[in-house]
């Protein structure tokens, strides 16, 4: 079943009856469907209702790199992600806001989601300073100096105006122990200072877990964030350098600690495997720049591994990356050309390998969904990793 076909499956079909509702619910999260500890879900927000479990393209500076709003559409796309640090920087959200807010600045009629600008200003080593009070950071840019406070990421996130917005909060490594001891203290401090911050009502804040790879801190972490009844709750500080395995055993922990009635948000997975084992685990909504990165760097994304398109393998190829997909690149174009357009430097290449990797990571959500909705997800995980376990096998390190 596509994606087309389910989208809408909890929601009334008139567009502008969804969209009265959906600002009267107040970020509502139904739950439709469960199997295991997997939901099926619809969260209302101002900017229509997002069926979960979903993925969210990432489009740092207002834009998912090489594609356009209409073509995120017509992949399927009905989430994405702007982040904080970078609009702030560049144009600035006092800009965005007098444009009339990031939906009309980009085009972009769906929800969108901000994250607070964290992870970046925490990622810039050596050139960030951090106390209790907040960061002081140099920009990338041009070397300025900049303060971030919890106050001022909520008040960056209310100008540039999304559906929901992130706390502030401080990722830390994720084997240093005393680090995330402090790092999860100050996350909590924080959150209560964005809490009381923010003024937007229609804006939903999500608090996020921290605590590395260690499970008490997790726990710890968990029980704080979701003490504060936020309209939705995050799981940071994942797939930050840490093995699968610890990934996996800290949603073990976590996400049976948050609320069931409240959407759980995976932060930066995007990997399809990833994306399988986080709903098996109970979470709900995913981002990462993966496929449009993949794109950029001539790989194709399947359900069954990755394609490099610069092998010569494929230089009179006149198949589809995924015979199986029904996105417009693999409609339309062969591995052959695709490959002509890499070797060639065309920037086209980078469009039609980020439609392709979008729509699957998409189409992969919608099929999960349909998965839990028919009761049928238990078979569909098997198959997919079974899948996975037989193209590996069969075409070693490409796959």
């Amino acid at each position: 079943m596509t994606n087309k076909g389910i989208i809408w499956d909890c929601i009334p079909s008139d567009r502008k009856t969804v969209h009265r509702l959906s600002q009267d619910a107040s970020f509502k999260f139904e739950i439709v469907a469960r199997q295991g500890r997997a939901r099926a879900g619809c969260f209302h927000t101002p900017h229509g209702a997002l069926l979960t479990p979903i993925f969210a393209p990432v489009g740092t500076q207002a834009t998912v790199k090489a594609v356009t709003p209409a073509q995120l559409t017509d992949l399927g796309a009905h989430l994405v992600l702007a982040n904080t640090y970078h609009l702030y920087l560049r144009p600035g959200d006092a800009l965005v806001a007098e444009m009339g807010g990031l939906h009309r600045f980009m085009d972009w009629e769906r929800p969108i989601l901000t994250d607070s600008g964290g992870y970046q200003v925490f990622s810039l080593a050596g050139t960030r300073k951090i106390d209790d009070e907040g960061v002081t950071f140099k920009s990338h840019i041009d070397g300025s100096t900049h303060r971030f406070t919890p106050e001022k990421s909520i008040a960056i996130q209310e100008n540039l105006g999304a559906d929901i917005i992130m706390a502030f909060d401080e990722c830390a490594p994720p084997y240093d122990r005393d680090y995330n001891e402090r790092a999860v203290a100050r996350t909590h401090a924080w959150l209560e200072r964005c809490v009381a911050a923010h003024q937007r009502t229609d804006q939903a804040l999500f608090g996020i877990v921290q605590g590395g790879v260690f499970a008490d801190l997790r726990q710890r972490s968990a029980e704080f964030v979701t003490s504060l009844d936020l309209p939705g709750n995050a799981i940071g500080g994942l797939s930050v350098g840490e093995t699968k395995e610890e990934m996996h055993q800290m949603l073990d922990v976590v996400a049976p600690l948050l609320p069931e009635d409240r959407p759980r948000y995976l932060m930066g997975v995007g990997a399809p495997e990833d994306l399988v084992n986080g709903v098996l685990r109970g979470v709900d909504i995913f981002d990462c720049v993966l496929p449009t990165r993949l794109a950029r760097h001539n790989a194709a994304l399947t359900r069954t591994g990755r394609l490099n398109l610069v092998n010569a393998g494929y230089a009179n190829d006149p198949a589809p990356i995924d015979s199986s997909c029904s996105c417009y690149t693999c409609r339309r174009f062969s591995r052959a050309y695709l490959r002509h357009l890499i070797i060639a430097r065309e920037m086209l290449a980078a469009t039609l390998l980020s439609i392709h990797n979008l729509h699957t990571l998409v189409q992969l959500m919608a099929d999960l969904r349909s998965a839990i909705l028919s009761g049928r997800l238990e078979q569909f995980a098997d198959e997919f990793f079974a899948s996975q376990r037989t193209t590996s096998q069969a075409f070693g390190a490409e796959a």
